[in-house]
């Protein structure tokens, strides 16, 4: 374990332990000098003395020397370096607002149920992960940068308007740059996941949908799919003269799942709340571990506490004294 103190130079006082113990030898040569004196004829001490503790009557003392040198060192408020889990994630959600997404096969509609999804989802991971938010439609823009603050979240997500087109590639490829630019208390990208919810294929852009989820693949990103919408989805859309016009948009799943198994991540159908929990459960087994300094202050503090009563007790049982 390697130590670091706050305040090294009360690692001074620990020379007082070493001459402690120098004294303790000298003393005991003196009282050993004196009983000879005194009792002049060894045949007279089983009279005087009823039984010697022998060697044992060193340990009450070497333990208490052991005491005040961890209660010294406590003192010094040493600091140690653990392996802890490294709880840091993030997690990007690129969130489809094309046209289609308003078609209410899906109740009330397919965006409503996006977001009802994703606020579902920022209830279960912890806050130390970093969400942001990435929508597209016939382009991809980052209206949340990665953060803890789940309101500016949500509020980035009920600011969204609709458009025309679906680039689910160009999402997925600044999806990972805006997951790339976050780092960890270690100065390290922390792991990533990124979250998609769309309703269909793509149909504008010049990055496909498989190409970025195998750049996502090769960086180590998952992506976790979520199909929302019907083969039966229409929208209505207003024409010149007073028409409606009704526009079938039918969802397609399979460009979602081919992405999700590509990147490494899975393909839901539905946004329940175990899909969503699996979402960060999947991340959180990739979480690392990284070293950090923790001080161990009160550990030297209870450990010598200890080894003083454990003196007095030892002393208490062999001498029926303290040291």
């Amino acid at each position: 374990m390697n130590l670091s103190f706050e305040w090294p130079l009360a690692l001074l006082a620990l020379l007082l332990v070493p001459l402690a113990a120098v004294a303790y030898v000298l003393l005991e040569r003196r009282r050993r000098a004196h009983d000879a004196a005194v009792y002049a004829s060894p045949a007279l001490f089983p009279n005087v003395v009823g039984r010697s503790p022998g060697r044992w009557r060193h340990v009450p003392v070497a333990i208490l020397l052991l005491a005040v040198a961890v209660l010294v060192t406590g003192f010094a408020r040493p600091h140690a370096k653990r392996t802890v889990t490294r709880n840091e994630a993030t997690v990007i959600l690129a969130v489809d607002i094309s046209r289609s997404m308003e078609a209410k096969d899906v109740n009330p509609t397919r965006l409503a149920a996006a977001g009802a999804a994703i606020d579902r989802f920022l209830k279960v991971v912890p806050k130390s992960v970093q969400v942001g938010v990435v929508t597209f439609a016939d382009r991809a823009a980052v209206v949340a940068p990665p953060t803890s603050d789940r309101d500016v979240v949500r509020q980035s997500l009920a600011e969204a308007r609709t458009g025309a087109g679906t680039t689910i590639g160009e999402a997925i490829s600044l999806a990972l740059r805006s997951a790339s630019k976050v780092r960890g208390s270690d100065g390290k990208p922390p792991p990533a996941a990124i979250l998609l919810v769309s309703d269909g294929a793509q149909t504008v852009g010049a990055i496909t949908p498989t190409a970025a989820a195998r750049r996502a693949k090769a960086a180590g990103v998952p992506i976790y799919t979520v199909a929302l919408g019907t083969p039966d989805g229409v929208i209505t859309q207003k024409l010149v003269g007073g028409y409606t016009e009704r526009i079938r948009v039918p969802a397609d799943p399979t460009t979602l799942q081919q992405v999700a198994q590509l990147s490494g991540g899975q393909s839901f159908t539905a946004a329940t709340d175990a899909d969503l929990k699996k979402v960060y459960s999947d991340l959180g087994k990739r979480l690392g571990h990284v070293r950090k300094p923790a001080e161990i202050t009160a550990a030297f503090a209870g450990a010598g506490v200890l080894l003083l009563l454990a003196s007095g007790a030892l002393s208490s049982l062999l001498f029926r004294r303290l040291p």
